[in-house]
């Protein structure tokens, strides 16, 4: 019994059409999570609302916790103490809490409600464990990581460059050199919101370089993901249809077999 609601409640896991309408259901009720929050006031739907997610939630995080031996691939008792401290189960637990009315009026006592409306958008967190995308994107990332953090590595180096040159050659514009990095990083991104800009000819030579620069390095690791995207994705689409090769010919072995 509880394996089958182990694979039920396992995101993406398409051999079961009540795992299917799981995930579907729980990608339903973490949107409609969001719907209070794009309001600044709440009335009694939106309250209604998050008690029903919450609820919701709850019973999720309870499925998951009477699984965790299964979750954690081990068997011994320990794994129903270990998954609560777990990242994914202390995010569950974060927009469980975060939910309940009664720890809104204590957090808006102390002047911190909008610190509540923070934690509630972990909730997108557990939208990524039931959108297959969302799943084939985090394992692009993790293919990818040392590509990724090698073009991280470089934006970081090339932004520290152009800032320490930007703010030597222009004192006057910057008055820190957290100015500096926030224009070069701006720069470097292309985004341009003016609020600070070079005014000496050195300045500005050197604010074109950054932006063609910006260029080549933004572009990189767009690639990069792409990339990874998609090679992930044929992956799944070739193992899909080798399953699907291997069932044919197991069934047509034992139709030859019944033949004979």
């Amino acid at each position: 019994m509880r394996k089958k609601l182990y694979y039920m409640i396992s995101a993406g896991y398409t051999e079961s059409k009540a795992a299917e309408l799981y995930d579907v259901f729980m990608m339903f009720v973490i949107l409609l999570s969001f719907v209070p929050l794009a309001f600044k006031e709440s009335n009694l739907f939106f309250e209604i609302i998050d008690y029903f997610v919450s609820a919701v939630f709850v019973t999720d995080y309870l499925f998951h916790w009477i699984t965790a031996d299964y979750r954690l691939n081990n068997n011994h008792p320990a794994s129903f103490v270990i998954y609560p401290l777990t990242p994914t189960a202390l995010i569950d637990m974060i927009v469980i809490l975060s939910s309940f009315s009664f720890l809104n009026s204590v957090f808006k006592l102390l002047k911190v409600f909008q610190f509540v409306r923070f934690l509630r958008i972990f909730r997108v967190v557990k939208l990524f464990r039931y959108s297959k995308s969302m799943t084939l994107i985090i394992d692009t990332f993790k293919e990818k990581k040392q590509e990724l953090t090698a073009v991280a590595t470089l934006a970081a180096g090339y932004v520290i460059i152009v800032a320490l040159l930007m703010f030597n050659i222009e004192p006057d514009t910057f008055d820190t050199f957290f100015d500096a990095v926030y224009w070069s990083v701006i720069s470097l991104t292309t985004v341009g919101y003016g609020d600070i800009y070079p005014t000496t000819l050195f300045g500005r030579i050197l604010a074109m370089f950054s932006a063609f620069c910006g260029i080549a390095v933004i572009a990189l690791p767009s690639s990069i993901i792409i990339g990874g995207y998609l090679e992930a994705f044929n992956k799944t689409q070739s193992g899909g249809s080798t399953c699907d090769d291997a069932d044919s010919a197991d069934n047509d072995s034992e139709t030859d077999q019944n033949h004979q």
